[in-house]
């Protein structure tokens, strides 16, 4: 008997027998899933575990509150100095031409004898600095007494915190300077979008920080004077900002006195400041 025929196409094993075979979306199901698992195996590790502030890493780490210090250190530079007498606060803020400045964007006032700095995403830190008024003010109205600076710190830290801990909401991308003057003495601290709050005798936060902090330990004493802090402040900044002359790009305020007060430092103070520390403090900083 004569053996029958079979058509070429289906003793061979490839593209002609599998569409004889399959339906086509079943092929092309079958293209993407192979394409997806390929992709996934060369992703980079954190790609599977950035995807949700609740989860951690294999090796410890939560990616989003990474990215959000990230974006810290992407900011303009903030600069906060501690003394004896009273606490230094100052940013580097460049404006636009045509841009109208009354008050300084990114130093605020908590309270009459707290004042703050930002770096990051200005718009969380406005937020923050909002809920730390509204508790301020609640710690006036109940305990009849200002509110301490360090007890201010850690509700702002606490409020980060529960932002890398719930989902349904991103991490705050920003940390602030906290100064002031309180029955303690003066006090500086930083928090940041982990929910750590630390305090210093002299810290800075931005862009460019890591060099701006060593210059700070090297230059930094605790018996400096307030006027000294200013221009220690001001040279920090030069050496960040690529703009080294002049004080157009440099905001500054103080929290001083027996009352601990905050306030703007006007522009003629902020001029002396410079040349004083042009002629302590080499350009280079070091």
């Amino acid at each position: 008997m004569a053996e029958p025929k079979i058509p070429i196409a289906t003793r061979a094993i490839g593209i002609t027998t599998i569409f004889s075979l399959y339906p086509i979306w079943q092929i092309c199901a079958i293209v993407i899933l192979t394409m997806t698992r390929i992709l996934f195996i060369m992703m980079p590790s954190q790609q599977g575990y950035d995807r949700a502030i609740t989860v951690f890493s294999p090796d410890g780490r939560l990616y989003q509150v990474e990215y959000a210090i990230e974006t810290v250190r992407r900011g303009a530079l903030a600069v906060g100095v501690r003394t004896k007498n009273g606490v230094i606060i100052a940013v580097e803020e460049k404006s636009r031409k045509l841009q109208i400045i009354n008050t300084p964007q990114k130093i605020f006032q908590i309270d009459y004898h707290i004042g703050a700095a930002a770096a990051g995403y200005i718009p969380d830190a406005r937020s923050q600095i909002d809920t730390a008024r509204t508790f301020s003010q609640s710690n006036k109205l109940v305990y009849d007494e200002p509110v301490e600076v360090e007890t201010v710190a850690k509700h702002l830290a606490d409020q980060c915190q529960q932002y890398t801990q719930y989902g349904g909401a991103r991490p705050i991308g920003v940390s602030l300077i906290i100064g002031g003057i309180d029955p303690a003495g003066t006090n500086l601290y930083m928090t940041d979008p982990s929910g750590s709050y630390i305090s210093y005798n002299a810290i800075s936060i931005g862009a460019n920080s890591d060099v701006v902090n060593e210059f700070l330990e090297k230059n930094y004493k605790e018996d400096m004077s307030l006027d000294d802090a200013a221009s220690l402040a001001i040279a920090a900044i030069y050496i960040s900002s690529e703009t080294k002359e002049g004080i157009e790009h440099i905001k500054m305020s103080k929290i001083s006195g027996e009352k601990g007060t905050f306030e703007f430092i006007e522009n003629e103070e902020i001029t002396k400041f410079a040349a004083s520390a042009k002629s302590k403090y080499p350009a280079d900083g070091k």
